[in-house]
């Protein structure tokens, strides 16, 4: 990749636009790999986006509570798979600080009977406003080693979370662990005709696999055709038709589209 660096020495660097149209040129001409071209436009989209745009939702936050049972916290924990949790008092509002899960399985087996005390485990919370661009919360990952921020918004209340791993995955994509559902396979075909697709299935994959013609160079992924044509982020159960086949989306959240159901129209 560092080849086509070179072009740029002694130049002014170009515009974000002028960027994504060399980014694209290059890629047609194999210069920059289809990983290196989704890396270098996440970087500069972080640049762009704000912590809202990304965060976990308040409601679809995974918390424990001040008055939480050891019994019920480690319930939580080892359901959940997450390694950090705001802790609450009352309510999501009142966020009384950061829980390791780590701290909370050492103090388990350090405690004895049913004495325990949540308190002293917690850490400082750092609180971000809604409006925070993601690349200054990267920053300020890295140079507190913090790895999860609550975010307000103006009135002072809990609006969600983000954590590091959030921020990241616009960059690279997103990040499995171990606690991830073991993944279903890119493509399986249905009695009906149908296709069962991995919305990260490339198009030149898919192309090749079922015969169809949908690859056009500009997209790489059947995902990324679906977002491209709405013009959003699609919900469950929305669909588009392209190259004579209908595309629906059967699984998503609300940062990416997941799975789709493809079918000839």
């Amino acid at each position: 990749m560092s080849g086509w660096l070179d072009r740029f020495a002694g130049r002014r660097p170009p515009s974000r636009a002028g960027l994504l149209e060399l980014l694209a040129q290059l890629r047609d001409e194999h210069e920059v790999t289809a990983g290196e071209k989704t890396m270098i436009e996440g970087v500069l989209e972080v640049s762009r986006r704000e912590v809202h745009e990304v965060m976990v939702q308040r409601s679809s936050m995974v918390v424990l509570r001040l008055e939480d049972s050891r019994e019920r916290m480690l319930e939580t924990i080892i359901r959940s798979g997450h390694s950090r949790f705001p802790v609450i008092g009352e309510n999501r509002d009142e966020v009384a600080g950061i829980l390791l899960a780590k701290d909370v399985l050492r103090a388990m087996t350090e405690s004895t009977g049913d004495h325990w005390q949540i308190e002293p485990l917690l850490r400082p919370v750092t609180l971000i406003p809604e409006t925070k661009r993601l690349d200054a919360l990267l920053d300020e990952f890295r140079r507190g080693r913090n790895h999860l921020a609550v975010v307000v918004d103006e009135y002072g209340g809990t609006a969600g979370l983000l954590t590091i791993e959030d921020v990241l995955e616009q960059i690279v994509g997103e990040i499995g662990d171990e606690h991830d559902l073991q993944q279903a396979p890119e493509l399986v075909r249905q009695e009906d005709g149908s296709y069962l697709v991995s919305a990260k299935m490339r198009i030149e994959d898919f192309d090749e696999q079922v015969g169809t013609k949908l690859d056009t160079g500009e997209f790489d992924t059947v995902g990324g055709l679906v977002i491209h044509r709405l013009g959003r982020l699609p919900r469950k159960g929305e669909h588009i038709e392209a190259g004579g086949w209908r595309m629906e989306v059967i699984a998503a959240d609300r940062r990416r589209v997941k799975r789709l159901k493809v079918s000839p129209a």
